[in-house]
């Protein structure tokens, strides 16, 4: 069975949750014997030279910028996108040596590339409200589009990931195009053949929401792991590593990690963090999203204040982190800390659990069924009842011990096998409901009629 993935998040140059979401069910779907392609919109590796066809996948400079005709060129393929855009395969020689990427990258047996093709479909799209269908090297049995997008494969069964509908459910935490975001969405309702999504908080939404009837929906989870060599660090090299390159205390900070964005709830655990008055340091780990500026004013407002005055200095903000070392700032944190107001999964609340690292999340939206019992839950727009949260952290460490074993019991309910087997089970059930759906098909146009309960003749 052939399988195809987009990689619109995993080409990205910093992971996101979707492209987590993604490089697992790669692996997951390997593991079940499904051959996997990834679908990439990168630069033109069109080429009668293969080597220059790999280099070009795995060229990090940016395209040169598009003249007068390139623009031209550029508007044809937006209005030519739902015709059917070309899709070539990566022919991969070994030459390139990108095992520096491979926390980044799926796991495949074909790489397939169309330059633009996720901008394409999304004008295209946009301007004439027709998804675009994708023309691939080989037959695909089941397409499965771990983001929204207005792609669809010719002849295939077509699945689609929403992770979540907080655009529709939180519009004021969001960038998207609110009209041009349900617009989508209803035309995912309308022809996918399934939907997936990622807790049963989300797959709510998409009923109710979007009208989609419930047997068309089906709640997976995720799959959470990290690769064995990050696991199997010893507590030592991992305290070595944050004294090192942090100056931090092993198991002496909190933790928070995620964009930085109106729904993650910064500002407020910033606010909160501050009143609690607790002197172990608080790490922000987050790239600067929409409104960045507004969830980190207060650090702003404290290092106007005069030296040795506030918690600034308690108080340590970096960008990004490459895996490896996020991974080792996880094992080695008191808690972490995730007040969000709203997540379709929450994926670094599992992943700190599985490390063995307490949790205080939010009490709302999905939070609560993936956490169970083995976080401590707050309601994120109370500061008061955060601040007591991280007191409480601070100071018990019997609760803190009870959290990391229930934490790491918790985790193993999304672990790799239990996933494996809703996967499985998920592509099973839409093949079957293809195979159904053909046979009546055949039967309606071979003439074939039921016969009549014998009550409806008069």
């Amino acid at each position: 069975m052939r399988l195809l993935i987009d990689g619109y998040n995993l080409g990205l140059e910093r992971g996101t949750g979707v492209a987590t979401y993604a490089r697992n069910l790669s692996y997951r779907a390997r593991a079940l014997g499904y051959e996997v392609s990834a679908l990439y919109g990168g630069r033109s590796t069109r080429s009668n030279d293969p080597l220059q066809s790999e280099v070009a996948f795995f060229d990090a400079a940016k395209p040169p910028k598009l003249g007068r005709m390139g623009t031209l060129r550029w508007f044809n393929e937006v209005i030519t996108a739902p015709a059917g855009c070309r899709v070539d395969e990566v022919n991969l020689s070994g030459a390139v040596l990108y095992d520096a990427l491979s926390n980044r990258m799926p796991s495949f047996d074909h790489l397939w590339n169309s330059p633009r093709i996720f901008q394409r479909a999304h004008l295209a799209f946009q301007h004439t409200k027709l998804a675009s269908p994708i023309s691939s090297p080989l037959p695909i049995d089941i397409a499965h589009w771990t983001y929204p997008l207005p792609l669809y494969a010719k002849g295939s069964l077509n699945i689609y990931t929403l992770h979540d509908l907080v655009p529709l459910r939180l519009p004021h935490t969001t960038l998207d195009n609110k009209r041009r975001y349900l617009r989508m969405c209803r035309w995912i309702a309308r022809t996918a053949d399934h939907i997936v999504t990622v807790s049963e908080c989300s797959r709510r939404d998409i009923i109710n929401l979007l009208g989609v009837p419930e047997h068309r929906v089906t709640n997976t989870y995720q799959s959470v792991s990290f690769p064995p060599e990050l696991l199997a660090k010893s507590d030592e090299t991992v305290r070595q590593e944050i004294e090192g390159t942090f100056g931090l205390p092993y198991k002496g900070y909190f933790l928070f990690y995620g964009a930085v964005e109106p729904k993650k709830n910064l500002s407020r655990l910033i606010e909160a963090y501050l009143g609690s008055s607790v002197s172990t340091p608080l790490v922000i780990v987050g790239a600067p999203g929409w409104k960045s500026e507004d969830e980190l004013v207060m650090l702003d407002v404290l290092k106007n204040l005069p030296t040795g005055t506030g918690g600034s200095h308690r108080i340590i903000r970096l960008e990004y982190l490459p895996l490896p070392m996020l991974v080792s700032l996880i094992r080695g944190a008191k808690a972490t800390l995730f007040p969000s107001l709203y997540e379709g999964f929450g994926l670094p609340v599992l992943e700190s659990m599985l490390l063995g690292t307490p949790v205080l999340c939010s009490n709302t939206s999905c939070l609560p069924e993936v956490a169970g019992k083995a976080a401590l839950l707050v309601d994120p727009y109370d500061t008061r009842a955060i601040a007591q949260g991280i007191r409480d952290l601070d100071s018990n460490d019997a609760l803190r011990a009870t959290l990391s074993k229930e934490g790491q019991q918790q985790s193993s309910l999304f672990g790799e096998r239990p996933y494996e087997n809703r996967l499985k089970s998920l592509y099973e059930e839409v093949i079957n409901s293809r195979i159904k759906n053909r046979k009546f098909n055949s039967l309606l146009d071979a003439g074939y009629c039921a016969p009549q309960d014998s009550s409806d003749n008069f």
